[in-house]
């Protein structure tokens, strides 16, 4: 079990350490192998407390109090792939699978922007339906009728030129999470079709085009270690992504991993705060994963440093289907028609709604 010492023991002989290392990395911004380690091996109730505190207020001198709204538009639950522990797997049998056409897409999009959204997220697993020509076309429909907006694409790993061929049609930003910055243990994640190398040139590939660029991982996945998650971090320093997302490893019943044991919310919340530390601009979301996990998971995540919400605006009739994890949030409150209840919650966890474009600091924004 990762984490171990978040079991909240008391105070020990540790916790003097801990509390100057995060005190430093609050200042320096980054950490040894060696000090991140021990704050993942060490960090009790104490120094977890700390650790928001400073998240928060790293958030607070960077965004003031704002949480960023993203419309998701979830176009297809195909997938070429069989990753094992995702839920929409090309392997799984048990999934109904369904694909937006272009007037579906547009449609979820004129509604966003009516509701007031000014950017709109449109993922998919890897179906190969969604050619670049498919693509460019519904990116560079939206982005003629609704040219104040940004366009988020999240459907996997595709060739440097599919990418820049989207770029130029008008998309702004890619979220291609790495999953794991262990090789070894992205192994064990993915079919050994599946190319660690690959997914990390992608991400080269996305910075290179100019794309505002999203990276992110699973915490608790099995046989995950802090020696992992370190590695993540420091990754992710490297990287330097706009964009983070950071949840949790959430079991599969129809997957290879069924049976193991999910991520716990307080070993994300760790992870989401020593991100917001090591990398302050960074727009991260209080993931859809962490309110399925928890009915206050989301919250709980914007007071340990996320900044970006993502209500999910698909079709209910095909939003339920795209279940990568179980027992999705997908109706209620990531329903266009409930973005009054998603306000309400954001304002009661003492934060406020903005529907702004919400560009990353060296893309023009705050």
């Amino acid at each position: 079990m990762i984490l171990q010492s978040l079991n909240f023991k008391g105070p020990s002989k540790e916790t003097n350490i801990v509390t100057n290392l995060l005190i430093s990395l609050r200042k320096k911004k980054t950490l040894s192998k060696k000090e991140f380690l021990f704050i993942l091996d060490n960090i009790t109730q104490k120094e977890y407390k700390d650790l928001i505190e400073l998240a928060i207020d790293v958030r607070s001198r960077h965004f003031g109090n704002s949480v960023y709204m993203r419309a998701l538009i979830e176009i297809s639950n195909y997938c070429s792939k069989s990753c094992n522990y995702c839920g929409i797997r090309s392997h799984n049998q048990f999934v109904e699978r369904y694909r937006l056409d272009k007037d579906t897409i547009l449609e979820c999009a004129k509604q966003g922007y009516e509701l007031g959204y000014r950017t709109f997220v449109l993922q998919a697993g890897e179906d190969a339906y969604f050619t670049d020509k498919r693509m460019i076309d519904i990116i560079s429909s939206i982005k003629a009728e609704y040219p104040d907006a940004a366009i988020t694409i999240s459907i996997g790993e595709r060739s440097k030129e599919s990418y820049q061929k989207m770029y130029e049609a008008g998309a702004d930003r890619y979220l291609l999470r790495h999953e794991a910055a262990s090789k070894k243990l992205y192994e064990r994640l993915h079919p050994e079709s599946m190319s660690y190398d690959n997914r990390i040139n992608c991400l080269s590939y996305l910075r290179e085009i100019g794309y505002q660029v999203g990276a992110g991982i699973m915490v608790g996945s099995p046989t995950q270690t802090n020696e992992d998650l370190v590695e993540d971090l420091l990754f992710l320093k490297d990287l330097n992504p706009e964009m983070c997302g950071i949840g949790p490893y959430l079991c599969h019943s129809d997957t290879p991993l069924k049976g193991s044991r999910s991520g716990t919310l307080d070993e994300t919340l760790v992870m989401v705060a020593l991100t917001r530390l090591i990398l302050p601009d960074c727009l991260l979301p209080a993931t859809t994963a962490l309110g399925t996990l928890s009915p206050t998971g989301r919250e709980e995540a914007l007071r340990a440093g996320a900044n970006v919400i993502m209500p999910n605006i698909s079709p209910t009739e095909h939003s339920i289907k795209y279940e990568i994890y179980p027992d999705k949030l997908s109706t209620g409150d990531e329903a266009a028609s409930s973005k009054d209840n998603i306000e309400n919650k954001i304002s009661n966890a003492g934060f406020k709604v903005d529907m702004g474009i919400g560009h990353h600091r060296k893309f023009g924004g705050r």
